[in-house]
């Protein structure tokens, strides 16, 4: 009964905020495909035949006023699970790693300000599709720059992608294509340097998993980090990673982004 209080003042509290009140100091890119936009707690129902979530919010997704996300119709909201339901709205969304990766940064940080999730990951994708002058690659822009004029920086891509690049063409065009995709992105930002934290892959849709991964762990930028998604545990599907694993991806992708920015001595 004592949680319950706690969390019912907390959930009141949030909702409490007026949305003109919400601004953001930092913003973080959230871009991929499904795993990204997070799959976690998803199931199949078996009386309707039809993909739910199960609506288990872990503790480390807990909505907090520190942390915002930008709606479809680029407004500022509090962030909640499943965070991207609104972008990725063809496919039953769930716990992914936007809400744990941010709380994580503030457990480290409560110095760092209101944090911005701009969710654009859109489950099965391959990275042909996020190149510059397609319709993803120009969703992102948009967002972003949206996300920028209330006032706060871009701090960092966060990418988790590559599952459906797995049969042998794509795989093999891979490294290229997603180097060129980084530096785009960074060049129509304006951000030579915006820090860029990668998920290898652990599964994937194709035969050429490995040649992805390799290609994903050999990307040779500036301000490029990666975590390995290997020693992930799944939902049913064996592709998507669940609601224990995307909450661990989460926290360690907030430690990647650390890493990057932290003053390192030689």
């Amino acid at each position: 009964m004592f949680l319950f209080v706690i969390f019912f003042v907390l959930v009141t509290h949030v909702g409490s905020i007026m949305p003109g009140e919400l601004k953001p100091d930092n913003i973080f890119l959230l871009a991929g495909q499904s795993n990204m936009a997070g799959r976690g707690g998803v199931y199949n129902d078996t009386v309707t035949n039809l993909l739910k979530w199960d609506g288990l919010v872990p503790p480390q997704c807990t909505p907090t006023p520190n942390i915002l996300t930008l709606s479809l119709n680029k407004t500022w909201e509090i962030a909640r699970e499943p965070l991207h339901k609104e972008i990725d709205n063809l496919k039953t969304c769930g716990v992914g790693p936007g809400m744990p990766f941010t709380n994580q940064i503030l457990a480290e940080r409560p110095d760092f300000g209101v944090i911005g999730l701009v969710p654009c990951a859109i489950g099965g994708t391959k990275i042909e599709q996020w190149q510059k002058g397609t319709i993803l690659y120009n969703q992102l822009m948009d967002r972003a720059r949206a996300a920028s004029q209330s006032g706060g920086r871009i701090c960092a891509l966060l990418w988790y992608q590559g599952e459906s690049d797995c049969g042998e063409q794509d795989a093999m065009l891979y490294k290229g294509r997603l180097e060129k995709f980084f530096n785009d992105v960074r060049e129509d930002l304006n951000s030579p340097y915006l820090p860029i934290n990668l998920v290898v892959i652990s599964s994937g849709e194709g035969e050429f998993l490995t040649s992805v991964r390799d290609a994903q762990l050999n990307i040779n930028l500036s301000n490029f980090n990666s975590v390995d998604a290997v020693g992930s545990t799944f939902i049913a599907d064996h592709l998507h990673l669940d609601t224990r694993s995307a909450v661990r991806i989460g926290q360690k992708l907030a430690d990647s982004f650390l890493y990057i920015i932290s003053p390192r001595s030689n």
